[in-house]
């Protein structure tokens, strides 16, 4: 429970290596509720946020087919989560591996809702919805890197799978009862490991395993981009700040390093496309995507200053990440998921080791090297980092080799002629 800590300062589970739930009707804050509600929506607006700016990017005659599988994926990785995923990830511990499948399951012992966490002013059930919209939304990160190229039927099948193998075991050993990497002094606030990482290299393998998209890309609603973009941009202050699980000042000063990394993110990409030709609305929402997920990571833990160097950075490093992966190395990652969410998640969780500060977070264990002089929580932010990626790999690896997912005849320049308003049901 590495993230979730220290509402307005108090220690709460963190300060234990056990998460429990227990009757607390006389200690739940209704603000801290409140905001950790309204977070949740927050959340749950980004996943029509991610359709309409994937949409907005892609060929008119494949709208429907990427709509289809991010509202498909809701549905599905919301029932997953109630059935098994929350207890899989904040269940009593089995080794430090995963969650009990008997703890948690269908929200059992949690459903009362004069029940919170241990420590927690937010009952169990808030919480428990909360985080069922970072579950939510991994995997379908993942979507805008095999675009255009993956049936419905494989959807379903990848990100069933994704979610239960990547997402749930992954999150557990950061995020769930002590989990191994937890134990070691892991920190990733809001999913800069757990989430963007995970989803990057995911993204760089399923596009290579699919190989190009026919024809020539090209985009179908640029207004509908901006539209998912500012609904992402809303939502991901939920996504950081609700993290703090309270309305206090933690709460507060995430909410300026979300901002502050995005603009300057966001500016970067700006100047950076002056230089090369005229600038385009696409390069500046995509510099501030890359701002929001790359300081998703630190954004609990560092200063407001720190914040804005660490968007100089990020936009620096995912404006060169297209540059090589998709040009350099001929990977057709369609909508640049890898550079977008995978190198800034990488850079977030490493500026952890060099700027978390305890003036921003009492309650570390370890603060960065800038802070404390000690390289070891930028080491175990690095082992965090490739253990991670290295187990995601090795599951999609096996999924592309059990699932043998290909792009669907279908979907190629027939489908794709302009004579066609979209692709036919099948072909999505």
């Amino acid at each position: 429970y590495q993230r979730r800590v220290h509402g307005d300062f108090r220690c709460a589970v963190v300060c234990s290596s056990q998460m429990v739930f227990t009757d607390c009707a006389t200690t739940i804050s209704s603000g801290d509720t409140s905001w950790v509600m309204i977070s949740t929506v927050l959340v749950l607006g980004m996943i029509p946020g991610l359709a309409f700016f994937e949409a907005g990017l892609l060929r008119s005659k494949t709208v429907m087919s990427i709509m289809m599988q991010i509202f498909t994926g809701f549905v599905i990785n919301s029932v997953l989560w109630f059935i098994l995923g929350f207890t899989l990830v904040y269940g009593k511990t089995l080794g430090g591996v995963l969650g009990s499948p008997g703890t948690y399951p269908l929200f059992i012992k949690i459903s009362d809702p004069t029940t919170c966490v241990e420590g927690v002013t937010v009952n169990g059930l808030t919480f428990a919805s909360y985080e069922m919209m970072f579950a939510v939304i991994t995997p379908l990160l993942i979507t805008g890197a095999y675009a255009e190229r993956l049936s419905l039927k494989n959807f379903v099948l990848i990100n069933t799978f994704w979610e239960i193998l990547v997402y749930y075991p992954v999150a557990h050993w950061i995020w769930g009862d002590d989990g191994w990497l937890q134990r070691m002094g892991a920190l990733d606030f809001a999913g800069g490991i757990v989430i963007h990482a995970t989803a990057g290299i995911s993204a760089i393998l399923f596009a290579i395993k699919l190989g190009p998209r026919t024809g020539t890309p090209s985009e179908s609603s640029l207004p509908l981009a901006a539209i998912g973009a500012a609904l992402l941009w809303m939502g991901w202050f939920g996504f950081n700040a609700g993290s703090a699980v309270s309305s206090g000042a933690l709460s507060g000063a995430v909410v300026a390093n979300t901002q502050i990394a995005a603009a300057v993110s966001g500016c970067v990409w700006f100047l950076l496309s002056c230089r090369h030709g005229e600038p385009t609305l696409t390069q500046v929402l995509n510099g501030a995507i890359a701002g929001l997920a790359g300081v998703t990571p630190a954004a609990g833990y560092i200063h407001v200053q720190s914040a804005a160097v660490l968007g100089l950075v990020l936009g620096l490093a995912s404006y060169a990440g297209p540059v090589l992966i998709n040009h350099k190395l001929g990977i057709d990652d369609a909508l640049e998921v890898s550079s977008v969410h995978g190198i800034p998640g990488i850079v977030g969780a490493l500026a952890i080791g060099l700027a978390a500060t305890r003036t921003v977070h009492p309650g570390l264990d370890n603060e960065g090297l800038f802070f404390s002089g000690s390289m070891y929580l930028l080491g175990v932010q690095t082992l965090a980092l490739v253990v991670a990626m290295a187990y995601t790999a090795i599951v999609c690896l096996l999924l592309c080799a059990v699932l043998r997912p290909r792009a669907p005849a279908a979907v190629g320049d027939a489908a794709l002629d302009e004579s066609s308003p979209l692709l036919s049901v099948n072909a999505h």
